[in-house]
């Protein structure tokens, strides 16, 4: 099972690099096409991306939706990048035990947990991703198993005795209360990579971005990434472009991001578009 976990495999390599793409937008034939550009990963984002993934919050105002409904976005996009052979990850609104089941439940390789803010906000993820003895786990998902390209085809009992070391517990650090306590975040055991969330972070310590990085915010992720490398996890951090993700590949993170959906549908879309409004081509 940990073979078949593409990027927890490219993340134990000799470099561990691994280079993935951002899915905001809703879409089984868009999880597909992302996954099939050679990245290690998609992250399926259902905290700020247009994924289904809230629903349960939204019956809880007493709006007439479904769980099953924006649920299905979710395990959708979760099955259509798996069947690449590369590594769904869902990146949680928040950091609740029923979010957490219901991404891994889906056959997510891995959870992405933002804001988080404190060494028992970390403890908590672990709890909730874990099966018993390390964690509170429910097992009963029909749909975990399908997630992996195994041969023989992976079984119940299977999944269960190998996911607690097979499938990736993320946290972003991305608040100044997270990078005040990242060196004992990254100790908590069965945390496997602190991943930077670059724009909350630079928000939070008071340097947002507006261009280049302040020197500030640089000198806080070079912190991030010592933290991960003395407790011996993997670091990963969101990069909007391939020469931003060179950048910080180069400083040794592991878990990159290339790309999201939106910027390369708007950015092609207009790049096209500049060819043809330019007054030599103007009709």
């Amino acid at each position: 099972m940990q073979n078949a976990n593409v990027l927890l495999r490219k993340l134990n390599t000799d470099k561990g690099h691994s280079f993935g793409a951002w899915q905001t937008f809703a879409g089984a034939h868009l999880s597909s096409t992302l996954a099939r550009t050679g990245v290690d990963w998609v992250l399926i984002d259902c905290e700020h991306g247009n994924i289904g993934g809230m629903l349960a919050e939204i019956l809880h105002r007493g709006l007439l939706f479904t769980k099953t409904t924006l649920d299905n976005e979710m395990h959708d996009a979760v099955r259509a990048v798996a069947s690449c052979d590369v590594s769904p990850i869902v990146r949680i609104p928040e950091n609740q035990g029923w979010m957490v089941k219901r991404a891994l439940d889906a056959g997510a390789h891995g959870i992405l947990v933002p804001m988080l803010r404190s060494i028992d906000d970390a403890k908590k993820v672990v709890l909730n991703a874990k099966f018993p003895p390390r964690g509170i786990r429910g097992f009963g998902s029909p749909f975990s198993t399908g997630s992996f390209n195994t041969r023989p085809r992976l079984n119940d009992w299977d999944y269960l005795t190998n996911a607690n070391d097979s499938l990736l517990t993320i946290v972003q650090i991305e608040t100044r209360e997270a990078l005040n306590n990242v060196e004992d975040i990254a100790k908590v055991d069965g945390i496997d990579v602190l991943f930077v969330g670059p724009f909350d972070l630079g928000n939070s310590i008071g340097h947002p971005i507006q261009g280049d990085y302040d020197p500030e915010l640089e000198i806080a992720i070079c912190r991030i990434l010592k933290a991960a490398k003395q407790a011996g996890k993997k670091s990963g951090i969101f990069c909007s472009d391939g020469d931003m993700a060179a950048k910080y590949a180069k400083m040794g993170f592991q878990m990159i991001s290339v790309a999201d959906d939106f910027s390369s549908i708007s950015n092609g879309v207009e790049a096209a578009m500049s060819k043809v409004t330019r007054p030599s081509m103007r009709i």
